[in-house]
């Protein structure tokens, strides 16, 4: 059975009534009220959204049975799962975020360089982040140019690594 994923994050309590902030991870941020109960990872604590509306970069929502500011308080930080099976299928190119951790990185010789241990986004594009067996992690653009193959059936993907980093030193002109 896959793991479940993580779509969405608890933040502050919201207001007097119950309400809390709700960081979204998913590309329609409402579409989170739409995967049924969310659960804690372990599956030990589920909610039911009873109300949500946008606010400025996130949204605010309401569960069910929680009415009190301090019972809202109490959910900080808590972190939300579906089930795979409630997520829509991807395109071609597309993946979720739990599909790429994991992954063994290779160079485009198949030599490898480490493993993915992260996708982080700043807001300017994705950004993979690769692992390596000693070192520092590798921080680099999720670009067709910097990872043109992803290959979930073969557990990896292919990093065209800049000269740089491969340890090549740079030409300055």
């Amino acid at each position: 059975m896959a793991p479940p994923i993580c779509v969405a994050r608890i933040g502050a309590a919201h207001g007097v009534r119950g309400a809390v902030k709700l960081w979204t991870f998913t590309e329609d941020p409402l579409a989170v009220q739409g995967y049924g109960p969310l659960m804690t990872k372990d599956g030990a604590r589920q909610f039911e959204i009873a109300g949500v509306r946008e606010a400025k970069d996130h949204l605010v929502a309401t569960f069910k049975g929680v009415a009190t500011r301090n019972d809202a308080e109490k959910l900080n930080g808590i972190e939300l799962y579906v089930p795979r099976e409630k997520l829509p299928a991807t395109d071609d190119d597309e993946y979720y975020h739990a599909d790429l951790i994991g992954l063994a990185a290779v160079n485009a010789t198949d030599e490898p360089l480490g493993r993915v241990i992260a996708i982080h986004n700043f807001g300017a594009g994705d950004i993979i982040e690769i692992a390596p067996p000693k070192g520092a992690t590798l921080l680099l653009p999720f670009t067709n140019a910097v990872v043109p193959t992803v290959d979930l059936a073969g557990g990896r993907v292919v990093i065209e690594l800049p000269q740089e980093i491969e340890g090549e030193e740079p030409t300055l002109t």
